[in-house]
């Protein structure tokens, strides 16, 4: 157990690294994801944010998954039990997603190979952004460090996202500004 947790530390480490090396979003996020499913030996995970409406949630990234699995339709919050316990700041452990009622898809989910799933809220000031999901081959009992790691990984996605967006809100800033008063001097 000591082994696993100092991969997480280190998977943690990483995260971290990667996330002040870039202020692309997508770049950030496909990065993350592909971090979780090495790090936590699953076959997949996804990171999904909730639109403007909060309505339905958008793929940001994903790793593992096939693309007919990503296009297999919209997440709509409503329609999806799991997320929305996620979104209220729930984790959410599935045994079996082809027989759980609250996941949406779970007849994709057995066509994917898809057993197990692990769900995560992604909090920024106490408000759900999005979710960070794993997906597992096979019944997987979830432990606490897996839990703690996913839910770090997930705090750590919600900041990136925001100091990506705080960074090209200044950017913007910076732009009109010079865009002033270079039709200030001009004049």
């Amino acid at each position: 157990m000591n082994e696993k947790r100092i991969d997480y530390f280190t998977a943690l480490y990483e995260v971290v690294k990667v996330i002040h090396a870039s202020l692309d979003p997508a770049r950030v996020l496909e990065e993350i994801v592909r971090c979780v499913v090495e790090t936590m030996h699953v076959k997949a995970s996804s990171l999904r944010l909730l639109d403007s409406r909060n309505k339905l949630l958008v793929l940001g990234a994903a790793y593992g998954l096939s693309e007919k699995y990503l296009q297999k339709g919209p997440i709509l919050v409503d329609e999806s039990g799991i997320d929305q316990k996620a979104l209220q700041g729930e984790t959410i452990r599935l045994e079996d997603v082809t027989t759980d009622k609250d996941f949406q898809y779970g007849a994709k989910a057995g066509e994917e190979g898809i057993k197990s799933v692990l769900v995560v809220p992604l909090m920024l000031e106490r408000k759900a952004i999005g979710v960070l999901r794993v997906y597992t081959e096979a019944v997987r009992d979830f432990t606490k460090e897996d839990i703690t790691f996913l839910l770090a990984v997930a705090n750590l996605s919600a900041l990136a996202l925001d100091n990506a967006r705080m960074h090209q809100t200044l950017q913007i800033q910076c732009d009109l500004m010079r865009a002033h008063k270079y039709r200030i001097d001009d004049n």
